[in-house]
């Protein structure tokens, strides 16, 4: 696994692919700040100080979401975004979800 936090490039993962052991994924929250994982995904909660920056933040997801085609589950509001990762084709977090978790804390750099 990198140890910096450029993403690599997300791969289809419709069938095949297993979903990573719960030692691969604490290994890798190891140098992820904020991030948990609870319900089979990779879930944070970032804040802001008002709506627009949550909103350019969203917005920023969503380049990254459209160019890897994988898609995070958002809850949006005022001033914060609860971001959480999971690759519903298996069931769990894949590399996928790292690759893109990645994407989003190099957005904060």
């Amino acid at each position: 696994m990198p140890s910096d936090l450029r993403p690599g490039t997300c791969r289809a993962c419709e069938g095949g692919v297993l979903a990573l052991s719960a030692a691969e994924i604490d290994a890798a929250l190891a140098g992820l700040p904020g991030w948990e994982w609870r319900a089979n995904a990779l879930e944070r909660c970032f804040q802001f100080r008002n709506f627009y920056e949550t909103m350019a933040f969203v917005n920023a997801l969503a380049w990254i979401a459209h160019r890897e085609d994988h898609h995070p589950d958002l809850q949006v509001s005022y001033n914060h975004c609860t971001v959480r990762y999971s690759t519903h084709a298996v069931g769990g977090v894949t590399e996928n979800d790292l690759i893109c978790v990645r994407a989003v804390m190099a957005l904060l750099r």
